[in-house]
């Protein structure tokens, strides 16, 4: 195993779970009340629990994380909020459309990694204590939730002005948001 590639692919995740778990705080903060917020309430939990198992990988490696790497992406994020969103000051349906297409991404981007982890655990029994299939089961999930979420929000805002803007909470059969 090529020990500096995983380390730096390793890193470029943890990278991505700043982000991600920034974006998530933010989107359910913006989306508190509505289903968008009550389903992020969940992810953002999750995140935090990804982002462990992350670390926890990174530690049983023997690997080293990357403060500079993190830090970057931070602020980076924090700079992503100053996109143009059609509003001057106040939060945008368009600014709902592009954080669940990012909160997409990540859940993509995350789901990879658990897959490779998952075999890279068959050769190398300090990566056999992970449940990767279990983490890649909530990532599929994830995936599901926010892509029906992101199809919402989509259409409530291309849509006319008076057609609606309460996004539905529709429970999913496991319980964790919409199904």
């Amino acid at each position: 195993m090529n020990v500096e590639l995983l380390r730096i692919y390793l890193n470029d995740h943890l990278a991505g779970s700043t982000v991600g778990l920034e974006l998530a705080r933010r989107a359910k903060a913006e989306n508190a009340g509505n289903s968008v917020g009550e389903y992020l309430d969940t992810l953002v939990g999750e995140l935090r629990e990804d982002r462990s198992v992350l670390l926890n990988v990174l530690s049983a490696l023997g690997l080293r994380r990357d403060p500079v790497k993190e830090g970057v992406a931070w602020v980076g994020e924090m700079l992503a909020r100053l996109k143009l969103n059609g509003r001057l000051t106040s939060y945008s349906p368009l600014s709902r459309v592009v954080e669940l297409e990012g909160l997409c991404l990540g859940t993509e981007g995350r789901l990879s990694l658990w897959r490779t982890l998952r075999r890279l655990s068959r050769k190398d029994e300090r990566l056999a204590r992970f449940d990767f299939a279990a983490l890649i089961t909530r990532a599929e999930h994830q995936r599901r939730a926010l892509e029906r979420l992101r199809q919402t929000a989509t259409e409530e805002a291309f849509s006319g002005p008076d057609e609606g803007s309460v996004l539905p909470l529709t429970p999913s059969p496991s319980g964790r948001g919409p199904g």
